[in-house]
């Protein structure tokens, strides 16, 4: 057991699918993966294990921001053994070249925060994706007729703030969207020599005030689920 996951050693797969919400790893759980099992539920931050099409997946919660997905993922890589993570969740598009249910597969996390410069000495603003996952989502969504968008996403700590306008760092680095998570568990990848891709659902337009609502969020989240899932047995 590490200090944050309470799963017996061997009970994490090598592929682990990340959401935020407890409540999305216990969905994607009970609706996809045959025979799950609970394995943890430290801080009710759900982790289960079970086979999806005959291989064995992983799928827990990282919670919000960088610092919980930070220590998630370092637990899941360096207790655990897993190899490959892939952050499912939501994002803001900061233009409307993206458009709600947009697919999105980000290329480079960009961040104002000090996470990868002080935990690993990473210097910049921006760490693309890690390893085969980001090439293996793009040629599965191909041949399953899914559409996904690749592109730079901002990494805040910040969601409520002061300004509407886009943060300097976003504008810099060409970001289409905002989510929180992403640009930690690059950094995490990238030191220890793992693979790491974050998938993403565009749940609002930040510009028009656009938004899936809560009715509409269970189903607008399945192509990204399945996604990631069929993704998962090429890796």
């Amino acid at each position: 057991m590490s200090i944050h996951i309470s799963a017996q050693k061997g009970s994490i797969a090598d592929t682990v699918l990340l959401p935020g919400d407890p409540l999305r790893a216990k969905y994607i759980a009970e609706h996809f993966l045959q025979s799950p099992q609970l394995v943890s539920q430290t801080r009710n931050a759900f982790y289960y294990t079970g086979t999806y099409k005959g291989k064995t997946i992983t799928v827990g919660a990282s919670g919000m921001g960088c610092p919980s997905i930070g220590i998630y993922s370092y637990e899941l890589f360096t207790e655990y053994g897993a190899e490959t993570i892939i952050r499912i969740g939501t994002c803001g598009a900061y233009t409307t070249e993206l458009q709600l249910f947009d697919l999105v597969n980000v290329d480079q996390a960009c961040s104002e925060s000090s996470f990868a410069q002080y935990a690993w000495g990473i210097e910049g603003t921006a760490i693309p994706h890690q390893g085969k996952a980001f090439s293996i989502i793009n040629e599965t969504a191909t041949s399953i007729g899914q559409a996904v968008k690749s592109c730079n996403i901002h990494s805040s700590d910040i969601f409520y703030r002061k300004s509407m306008d886009t943060p300097e760092v976003a504008v810099a680095n060409h970001c289409l969207a905002v989510e929180m998570e992403a640009f930690a568990l690059f950094a995490n990848a990238q030191h220890l020599g793992k693979t790491a891709a974050s998938l993403l659902t565009v749940s609002d337009i930040i510009p028009t005030h656009e938004r899936i609502s809560a009715d509409q969020r269970e189903k607008s989240l399945l192509p990204m689920m399945e996604l990631a899932l069929e993704a998962s047995l090429k890796l």
